[in-house]
């Protein structure tokens, strides 16, 4: 058999193997999400298991110290040209890894076809894992572009409910929850035409992101790409959020309400950046809502690693119970927006949560 091909299939072997590694280290360490790594680990081993019979031939031509393509032999402009491709950022590294790997993957795929090749190699299985690894690549890289924001799901989330508000200004207001110290500003309103709400999110996201705080629309998909929110919150009665994944640019988080664990579960399986668990404690909020107690918030945050946002009833007097619970962050709209000073009142709940996060 001619070496050449062989040294080629070894080479690319090698890449394969470093750049999934990689990227299971990130899920696994970075991202703790166990699913995700699970799948990058179990196709690395599927592959190495695939190409197994080829192992003591590869290692019998490798011959790295005449590579003319290894780094001791490369000319000076393009040493500079991999140290300039090393200034990357997070993403910038798992995009050129899982290029890497896919790039060897087809490489691989071809040379498999040949005849001397074939009968050891089945080119269908690495066109296979390179499909696979372009959905783990894009699940991979829409986590870590979310992170940041999801970071930000650690203090108070206030809701802009504009029925709440009836008629005040909700830039002025939004300027005082920002002041006090809120993480996250939500603009609700069931009743409004989207027309009209259109210019006053365009507002907000305005001053949330000049504020550097995260800037979430309730419910409606088309809002919240039209001015480029942050995100959006959804309930169970919404989208599927299979459905606003696909949609939404893979930058934006989405939060999803639930009232059961099993619901906090699917939630999590389906994409949900964080969920909201609700209501805590009797509200006159929202008409109808079902009242959990903080055992189920507990049982919630034990049954999922997502970010878990308490919302429902939520005051001065009983938010600190909600952290102390197992809630990443509390949401809340009267303790905020129905206080003569606003901007004090989301002081005094900020200053609650961090009080039971520093115990």
């Amino acid at each position: 058999m001619s070496i050449q091909p062989l040294r080629i299939i070894d080479a690319n072997l090698n890449r394969l193997s470093e750049g999934l590694r990689l990227l299971e280290d990130v899920a696994r360490f970075i991202l703790n999400d166990a699913p995700l790594s699970q799948q990058l680990k179990v196709l690395r081993h599927d592959l190495a298991e695939e190409t197994k019979s080829l192992g003591l031939q590869l290692l019998s031509q490798r011959d790295s110290e005449h590579d003319v393509g290894s780094a001791t032999t490369l000319p000076s402009h393009l040493k500079k040209e991999r140290l300039s491709e090393a200034q990357r950022d997070l993403p910038g590294v798992i995009t050129a890894n899982a290029r890497r790997a896919e790039e060897s993957l087809r490489v691989i795929e071809e040379l498999a076809k040949l005849p001397q090749i074939n009968p050891m190699l089945n080119p269908a299985r690495f066109e296979q894992a390179r499909f696979t690894l372009y959905t783990l690549e894009q699940r991979l890289t829409s986590r870590i572009l979310r992170q940041d924001k999801v970071r930000q799901l650690t203090g108070l989330y206030v809701i802009l409910d504009r029925q709440v508000l009836a008629g005040k200004d909700e830039l002025a207001i939004a300027e005082q929850v920002i002041q006090g110290g809120a993480k996250v500003i939500q603009l609700r309103d069931k009743h409004t035409s989207k027309a009209e709400l259109l210019p006053i999110a365009q507002k907000l996201k305005d001053l949330c992101s000049k504020s550097d705080i995260l800037f979430i629309i309730n419910d409606y998909l088309d809002l919240a790409l039209a001015v480029d929110a942050d995100g959006l919150h959804i309930g169970q009665k919404d989208l599927p959020l299979p459905v606003i994944r696909r949609t939404l640019p893979i930058d934006k988080i989405v939060g999803c309400s639930v009232t059961t664990v099993s619901q906090a579960i699917r939630a999590h399986s389906e994409g949900a950046d964080y969920i909201a668990a609700g209501s805590i404690f009797p509200t006159r909020s929202k008409e109808g809502a079902t009242v959990i107690g903080l055992e189920k918030l507990k049982q919630i945050r034990q049954a999922t690693p997502s970010t878990l946002v308490a919302i429902g009833g939520i005051n001065k007097d009983n938010i600190s119970q909600v952290i102390a619970a197992g809630a990443d962050s509390a949401a809340v709209i009267s303790a905020a927006l129905c206080q003569e000073d606003i901007k004090k009142a989301v002081h005094q709940l900020v200053a609650e949560i961090e009080l039971v996060k520093q115990k």
